[in-house]
């Protein structure tokens, strides 16, 4: 639908966007890619998804230039941050609450925006006003709100669910919608000009610090991806098909005199070589080592067909475990892995994937292994292995 307009002074509408460009330049592109709509029937300021703006005449009318110039920051945040995209992801229950949702996202700003010396207008929502403490995700204040908050609508651009104001996509009357293409150019563009800022000895809020540092070097949760290196590896590994005399084929009673092998898919054998040098974090390998025995309980690999080795420059022990607290460190001198990668692959019950966990201070063999090879390189300077090996990352803090 046509959102309805009326007169908006747009003289001061137009100085608080360009107030708020001057005062913080790296926030000048996605300010100045606000379209904007004249809506009187919001009480202040929204955006959709589109990267329109919505804006009450009256709210112009009463609010002075310098707190307009915040929410105009306020409501590219909504957008830079890609809340309507995280918003969907969101758990059904959640995304139907928009409005708890859309309070969560405030929260998520208006610390930075406060903290960054910045003028709000009165009513505006933050983490103290409900016991929380600045810094949050919006995700980590969704779980810690009271239900049943209602506050300010700041639109699709933020919960993601369209309001009844809102104009449609493509084809639809009105200032034309930014694709998302020139959206996430948008935010990259601003998060370079963030660290510009920041190498020319400017502050920054951590909310935004962090968030440029997210769009320009992205992180990957390493718990999913050695979830999925793993889960990768025993369905190829429990993929191959051998023959089998033990349970003779179906087909056998139709060949007199001969008898004939089945095919058998069998459940993979891993070992997880542990890192107990001097330099590993017990947090991080406990963690580690707790998400890989995890996931092989998933996918029905337990009991005898995991062995753990504890090894430095030596092997200290080999068990096998069922659960994580069964398992027993022993080392803490010198690194050299590929003594624990022998000693697996040396058993007699060859393993199909090998796990290591390790902050990648020791060497490697100069050939690729019989196996499959998932290395789990605790911290974040762990030096890069040989590329045949499937690397994930684990963070330290």
């Amino acid at each position: 639908m046509t959102a309805p307009r009326g007169p908006v002074n747009m003289t001061k509408l137009l100085a608080a966007r360009y107030r708020a460009a001057s005062d913080r330049p790296y926030l000048a592109s996605a300010l100045y890619a606000l379209s904007v709509v004249p809506c009187p029937d919001i009480p202040t300021m929204a955006v959709d998804r589109h990267w329109r703006c919505y804006v009450s005449p009256a709210f112009v009318d009463a609010t002075p230039v310098e707190e307009l110039a915040g929410v105009w920051m306020h409501e590219a945040a909504h957008l830079l941050r890609d809340h309507h995209g995280r918003a969907d992801r969101l758990p059904a229950a959640d995304q139907r609450d928009r409005y708890r949702v859309n309070v969560a996202q405030d929260c998520e700003i208006n610390d930075d925006l406060l903290a960054d010396g910045l003028r709000l207008p009165d009513g505006r929502v933050e983490p103290r006003h409900f016991g929380l403490p600045d810094g949050q995700i919006f995700e980590t204040y969704l779980g810690q709100l009271p239900p049943h908050v209602r506050r300010h609508d700041c639109g699709s651009g933020a919960h993601g669910r369209p309001g009844p104001w809102e104009l449609g996509g493509s084809g639809s009357v009105g200032p034309a919608p930014l694709g998302e293409v020139e959206a996430q150019a948008l935010r990259r563009q601003t998060a370079e000009a963030m660290r510009a800022h920041q190498r020319g000895r400017g502050t920054l809020p951590a909310g935004w610090r962090r968030w440029a540092e997210e769009v320009l070097e992205p992180t990957v949760d390493w718990r999913q991806a050695l979830t999925g290196a793993v889960r990768e590896a025993a369905a190829w590994a429990g993929g191959a098909v051998d023959y089998t005399y033990r349970r003779p084929s179906r087909r056998t009673p139709a060949l007199r005199g001969v008898v004939l092998p089945s095919l058998r898919r069998p459940l993979p054998r891993v070992a997880v070589v542990v890192d107990t040098s001097g330099s590993m974090g017990d947090a991080e390998l406990a963690a580690a080592l707790g998400e890989v025995t995890g996931v092989l309980r998933e996918v029905g690999v337990r009991g005898n067909r995991v062995t753990v080795l504890a090894c430095d420059a030596d092997v200290h022990a080999v068990s096998r475990v069922t659960a994580t607290e069964q398992i027993t460190l022993g080392g803490g001198g010198g690194t050299d892995m590929r003594v624990g990668i022998d000693a697996a692959l040396a058993a007699p019950d060859r393993p199909s994937i090998v796990v290591v966990l390790t902050d990648g201070l020791t060497p490697w063999p100069d050939e690729t292994p019989c196996c499959r090879l998932i290395a789990a390189l605790i911290g974040p300077a762990a030096p890069q292995p040989p590329r045949w090996v499937e690397t994930v990352r684990v963070p330290t803090g």
